[in-house]
């Protein structure tokens, strides 16, 4: 299931730039890794951790979920370099 999602994320990400590392948490579903464009499902140290359900994951990524929004109503938590995040922000924005 989460493939499927690093499938699209990869899609998505053709042709852009994404500076850092990024995991996806979505607890017991497993994990999608950003690292510096490359998109994975197999764990490691990020700089930046968002931690949420699959649903509100794949919500965010087509848009339908506002980041701000999520991270104030706890639908998604941060930890790590919030630096990181903003970009996230910027690229799915």
């Amino acid at each position: 299931m989460l493939e499927d999602i690093a499938a699209d994320i990869r899609k998505g990400l053709n042709g852009k730039s994404f500076d850092g590392s990024l995991k996806f948490d979505c607890g017991d579903d497993g994990v999608v890794i950003l690292d510096n464009g490359d998109v994975k499902t197999a764990d490691q140290d990020t700089d930046c951790t968002l931690r949420l359900s699959t649903e509100n994951l794949k919500k965010l990524l087509r848009g339908q979920l506002n980041p701000m929004t999520a991270v104030m109503m706890g639908k998604i938590k941060i930890s790590g370099e919030m630096g990181v995040a903003m970009k996230l922000g910027k690229l799915i924005g």
